[in-house]
């Protein structure tokens, strides 16, 4: 074969793979929307594209790849067993390729926008995340907000979600995490509590007084944390309530049914109102503080960005310090509870 014929077959041949790579890329990330949002028409919307584009795209790649990776009817779409081996296999890649693309493209063309997904604690999320939502939409308008209220651990890939409200460090090395508010844990009573039965001024006289606890969504009691003697002390101290809500708990103090450990977050205003009176606070434990996560990316979609900085200032202007409606303790030496069941977290 002489060079000039070598020549046009490599280049027919290079046609032919180039031609193949755009198409089968275009399949793939058609492929991933439709299996990510479970439909062609919301494939569609996240693309910005038509349905019937997603669906060509969908088609030339089954042709391609011989194997079927979706069945369809007319309400419902489901990938077969090679679309779930496929999906395993070039998930990972592609989700990468399409955030650099929309990265890129909301840095391009001005004010943020698309769907941003939260999730936060209950309490916190009710508290805190939610009302500020309102004022962040307004000046934001073109973003769409995705707010879930979970207790449980959050894992960002499997769930989707760009940031995560969450108390103390998430222990991973992927995740950016950034103080939000102090978050103290406060004992604390109603003033007619304190009236009747009094108040305890070490950590083992909490069992001469009514506690109420709470439980955890996992269904595991929360056990109040303590520092004596430089030392965290953890317990479970007898209950006349439990809770598996914290707003129940807080709730049960506020009438005066007793005494709980709470967030600060939770009894700033009420100690500020003289609603609550706190207590033991020689031995409150570090202050654990409440952090916004995301992963850790060198480019933030503007989204996520104007997010973060608009919740961090906000959360704070919520002025929800503790240090007013603190009661003194008259005896501020630590001693060592005798009933309180103690590990050492240091």
């Amino acid at each position: 074969m002489n060079s000039d014929a070598q020549v046009q077959l490599n280049g027919a041949q290079q046609d032919a793979l180039a031609a193949t790579f755009s198409s089968s890329y275009a399949g793939v990330v058609a492929f991933i929307a439709v299996a990510t949002e479970g439909s062609f028409a919301r494939a569609g919307d996240r693309l910005g594209i038509g349905r019937s584009a997603v669906s060509r795209s969908v088609q030339k790649l089954e042709a391609q790849l011989g194997a079927r990776l979706f069945q369809r009817t007319t309400r419902h779409t489901a990938l077969t067993r090679e679309g779930e081996l496929f999906y395993r296999n070039c998930h990972p890649g592609v989700e990468r390729i399409v955030q650099a693309l929309e990265d890129m493209r909301e840095l391009r063309e001005g004010p943020p926008r698309g769907q941003l997904r939260i999730a936060a604690t209950s309490n916190f999320g009710r508290r805190i995340v939610a009302p500020l939502l309102h004022a962040f939409r307004d000046r934001y308008p073109e973003i769409a907000i995705d707010l879930t209220l979970d207790d449980r651990a959050i894992d960002f890939s499997a769930n989707r979600v760009d940031l995560a409200f969450r108390d103390g460090r998430l222990e991973d090395s992927q995740v950016v995490a950034r103080q939000l508010i102090p978050m103290p844990m406060l004992v604390c009573a109603a003033p007619t509590y304190r009236q009747s039965q009094g108040l305890p001024r070490q950590v083992e006289d909490l069992s001469a007084h009514r506690c109420i606890t709470s439980r955890a969504s996992s269904g595991r009691m929360c056990e109040w944390e303590f520092k004596v003697g430089g030392r965290v002390q953890r317990l479970l101290p007898s209950s006349s309530w439990t809770f598996n809500d914290d707003e129940l708990v807080l709730q049960a103090v506020l009438d005066g049914h007793g005494i709980a450990q709470l967030p600060g977050y939770m009894v700033s205003d009420h100690l500020r109102a003289g609603r609550l009176v706190a207590c033991l606070t020689p031995y409150a434990p570090d202050d654990r503080g409440h952090y916004l996560c995301y992963l850790s990316r060198l480019q933030l979609p503007a989204r996520v960005r104007v997010f973060i900085d608009y919740m961090i200032t906000a959360a704070r202007a919520l002025d929800l310090e503790c240090a007013t409606g603190l009661t003194p303790m008259p005896d501020t030496t630590a001693r060592a509870p005798r009933e309180a069941v103690g590990a050492d977290r240091g």
